[in-house]
């Protein structure tokens, strides 16, 4: 099998690469010429130059591939011109599935996110796992989000969230005008060779460099990015086409996420909860001085803060029952990201 990769330098790619390279699929892997190529550097692969915003390179780059992963994303919640995540995510996406449709590509796997899902109090109950993964801070009578729970644009908060929703559209039209698309939808990926870092990434980053002294009730699905990179394979194998399937793995808040990582490492764990009202205040100042008059991506964001209302707690019960999905403990993958950060010098 002849396997085209985008997002390949990043790091949710970087898994799927390497799990298709462990299934002995042949890899020609997306890169640009400004790309970092440290994540695919001991990776037996072709690489193809070309960008998502050039639909023609995409075409070139392509060519003669049976299945593709869209895993690329300009993942940032913040960005200076929207404009340019807009063209990445959507109209991007757009490009690769055009492309695919030329080539006579089999299948597309599109990564989306679990930020395109409908959170709130009236989303649907999961499936059969849902009451397994309850953060135990978690109130059992709030249903957790699953792929059928209802869900709008308006809802979408911030332009990443916005640009993905809207890319997954194109993805899910695509799919309903005949071609064959599966969209996988990872919740929350933590593991190594977390490069940029991603936000995720920069909670442990955070933690470990001492700079939680607060933080404020939130939650995640954390899921271990090797664990979903094989999810992406699972979807390839078994999925429908014009499906979406969460790829999760458990339900936590801010503060268990930050006490696994006390009981990893050995430092504390902040014990301060701070209120609503005053991280939003700390994004707006953020945002407004490292973000505005500084120009640099602020480390707290008001999107960030906003998101963080909501209980971003799912099931992953359609992957386990038409993928073969498990979910598992987060531990390990919180231990090789603490290790990986510490081995690369980021602390």
């Amino acid at each position: 099998m002849k396997a085209f990769v985008t997002g390949a330098t990043g790091f949710l790619g970087s898994h799927v690469a390497r799990a298709l390279a462990a299934e002995g699929a042949e890899l020609r892997l997306l890169v640009r010429a400004s790309s970092d190529l440290r994540n695919i550097a001991d990776l037996n692969a072709e690489r193809a130059l070309g960008d998502l915003r050039d639909p023609g390179s995409i075409e070139k780059a392509m060519s003669d591939c049976e299945v593709v992963f869209h895993v690329a994303a300009d993942y940032r919640l913040w960005v200076r011109d929207p404009r340019e995540m807009y063209r990445s995510n959507v109209e991007g996406t757009r490009a690769l599935l055009g492309a695919a449709r030329k080539q006579g590509v089999r299948r597309v796997v599109y990564t989306s996110s679990v930020a395109t899902m409908g959170f709130g109090r009236n989303g649907h109950a999961g499936g059969h796992s849902a009451g397994r993964h309850l953060a135990g801070s978690y109130l059992a009578d709030r249903r957790l989000t699953d792929e059928d729970s209802p869900v709008a644009l308006t809802q979408m908060i911030g332009h990443y969230k916005r640009s993905k929703f809207m890319a997954e559209q194109v993805a899910i039209e695509a799919a309903r005008a005949g071609q064959d698309v599966v969209i996988v939808n990872p919740t929350t990926p933590i593991g190594e060779r977390d490069v940029k870092p991603t936000p995720t990434g920069r909670i442990v980053l955070d933690f470990l460099k001492r700079k939680f002294p607060a933080y404020v009730e939130t939650g995640l699905n954390l899921v271990d990015a090797t664990e979903c990179a094989r999810g992406h394979i699972q979807a390839l194998e078994k999925g429908k086409s014009g499906e979406r399937y969460i790829l999760g793995g458990e339900n936590l808040t801010l503060k268990e996420i930050l006490d696994r990582l006390a009981a990893i490492t050995g430092l504390k764990s902040p014990k301060v909860k701070l209120p609503y009202v005053f991280a939003l205040a700390t994004g707006v100042v953020d945002e407004m001085v490292t973000g505005r008059l500084l120009g640099r991506e602020p480390r707290a964001t008001i999107d960030a803060v906003r998101m963080g209302r909501k209980m971003m707690f799912v099931s992953s019960g359609k992957a386990e029952r038409e993928l073969g999905w498990r979910v598992i403990p987060v531990d390990g993958a919180l231990r090789r990201s603490v290790e990986w950060f510490r081995g690369n010098g980021y602390v």
